[in-house]
């Protein structure tokens, strides 16, 4: 299940080692993208071992990674967990790495594709910038009726402070731009 929307050297993927080979004093893995689907990876897995040069070759572990962002993956993660984070970064970029590890890393997928889907406000950026917007598309009519020694002094910044201390937004920051997201999802 090859995804298009990423190009192939952003694909997340991990280099799985044989740990027998490994504690025998040999290199041996294989790096396997992890956009691939669980079955895809397990089999890569299976094969990687099969081909070990130790008689007993079944345990493995990942010894490395890329591609996450910030998410941090431990060496006996479950490929499971693994494939379905890996599949939503290449579906929907780094944001979604970002995302997930704000909310609890490999174990936050489902509340960070919950976020993604429900709560996205939008790239812009600064927050004020989204405060103001927001303001706008709420009030615009209202603020167009107020003079202009009260209008100009409406605080956006201010607002996109509070907005944030209060915990109404949250934003990830990404690729030069703020990423908001409402936080009542």
């Amino acid at each position: 299940m090859r995804n298009t929307t990423v190009d192939i050297e952003e694909r997340p993927r991990i280099y799985v080692a044989s740990l027998s080979d490994y504690n025998a004093g040999t290199l041996h893995g294989r790096w396997i993208y992890a956009d691939e689907g669980a079955d895809e990876i397990n089999r890569y897995v299976a094969q990687m071992l099969a081909e070990s040069n130790e008689e007993i070759a079944e345990e493995w572990a990942i010894h490395d990674y890329d591609g996450f962002g910030s998410v941090c993956l431990s060496e006996y993660e479950d490929l499971n967990k693994v494939a379905a984070l890996g599949a939503l970064i290449a579906e929907h970029g780094q944001l979604f790495g970002k995302l997930a590890a704000r909310l609890g890393g490999i174990d936050g997928i489902e509340e960070a594709r919950r976020y993604l889907e429900e709560g996205y406000c939008g790239a812009f950026e600064r927050l004020e910038d989204y405060a103001q917007e927001l303001i706008e598309d709420c009030y615009g009519s209202e603020i167009a009726k107020l003079p202009d020694f009260i209008s100009c002094h409406i605080d956006y910044k201010a607002i996109a402070r509070d907005m944030e201390l209060c915990g109404d937004v949250f934003t990830i920051e990404h690729e030069h731009q703020v990423h908001i997201f409402n936080a009542h999802v």
